[in-house]
């Protein structure tokens, strides 16, 4: 396994020697990762790698003992998702989970619940995702599945968060709609929020990453510089070959 550079000084998000469970069923084996301020790390890796695990563990979703997890050196593992919430760690869920039975607008104003302070409000997303003004009227259910994954990263930034989780973002969307989301990540860091995604399209991982982790049947197989991480490297700790 290649080890990543980036020394723990600094770090907003950690994790150490992090193992999780479903049951008497092991899905995570001593992962470890770190993250910056306004950096974007990338966790790629194939079906049932332990990606979303990772990330339900760093939100509470996932027991965890609580010095698996650390967030702005204080350990979180275990900690209610809502007490993560509010401490400024904000998922966007595989699937969206939005409300179907809400407007697209209160769907958002559902993100703000956790009332931080902060510089993103109804105004802000509006202006990051146009045609969710347009529509801000009607249900989520009636947009495409590229709006509506702009309804659930828009719902996550209303929490005012410092830390974005985005779980398969671009799972079922046509590569327009894709590089139209990832086109928006530089307005979501540039006032240092922290963002992790869960990837399965290598190539984008890599585009839009600073830093690349490859999960392996829940362990880091590969952690990286993405600029440096070749694709011969990545597709051996993808595939195990």
């Amino acid at each position: 396994m290649q080890s990543s550079s980036t020394s723990s000084a600094g770090n907003t998000l950690s994790t150490h020697a992090l193992k999780a469970f479903y049951g008497d069923a092991q899905a995570l084996f001593g992962v470890d990762i770190e993250l910056r301020p306004s950096e974007l790390v990338a966790v790629i890796g194939a079906n049932g790698a332990g990606k979303s695990t990772l990330l339900k563990c760093l939100t509470g979703l996932v027991a965890a003992t609580p010095d698996s997890v650390r967030w702005k050196g204080q350990p979180i593992g275990g900690v209610h998702p809502s007490r993560i919430v509010k401490d400024g760690i904000a998922m966007v869920p595989e699937g969206r989970r939005l409300f179907p039975s809400l407007t697209i607008q209160e769907n958002l104003l559902m993100g703000a619940q956790a009332k931080r302070e902060g510089p993103w409000n109804l105004q802000r997303v509006y202006g990051l995702f146009p045609i969710l003004k347009e529509k801000r009227a009607i249900s989520p259910a009636s947009l495409s599945g590229g709006q509506q994954q702009m309804v659930a990263i828009g719902r996550a930034l209303m929490s005012n968060p410092e830390l974005l989780l985005c779980d398969e973002i671009s799972l079922g969307l046509a590569p327009v709609v894709i590089r139209e989301i990832y086109d928006a990540m530089p307005a979501i860091t540039a006032e240092g929020m922290s963002v992790v995604i869960v990837e399965q399209d290598i190539s984008m991982a890599q585009k839009v990453s600073q830093r690349l982790y490859c999960l392996q049947e829940g362990r880091v197989s590969l952690a990286g510089a993405s600029s440096e991480l070749s694709r011969e490297a990545i597709g051996q700790a993808y595939f195990g070959v």
